[in-house]
């Protein structure tokens, strides 16, 4: 029997984390957020770094970037095109979701 151990991180939509939290998480450099908000990656809220603050959905941007780069060594311009295409991967497959869910036929009684 094969047991495999999976990891993994809550985050809540309603916790904000700080630029120092970023980088900690993600074990970069600040410049490396602040070129992922340039890209349209991250969208912090307020209006200096000094304010900025994270959703739990743009920290799990920021770390799946990060491990893009890392793992398949890709520069900051390819990590933008695969978060983009993985966007649209799954707004595809829940506009699929729910053309299937709308087509099922209705179960007779």
């Amino acid at each position: 029997m094969n047991r495999r151990t999976v990891t993994g991180i809550v985050l809540d939509e309603q916790v904000f984390y700080s630029l120092k939290d970023i980088c900690q998480v993600c074990g970069s450099q600040k410049e490396w957020v602040f070129e992922l908000v340039e890209q349209g990656v991250l969208h912090p809220t307020g209006e200096e770094e000094q304010q900025w603050q994270f959703s739990g959905s743009s920290l799990h941007t920021a770390m799946k970037a990060r491990r893009l780069q890392r793992d398949l060594d890709l520069n900051l311009s390819g990590v933008v095109l695969v978060l983009e295409l993985l966007e649209e991967i799954e707004s595809l497959r829940s506009r699929l979701g729910m053309l299937a869910s709308n087509n099922e036929p209705t179960a007779a009684l």
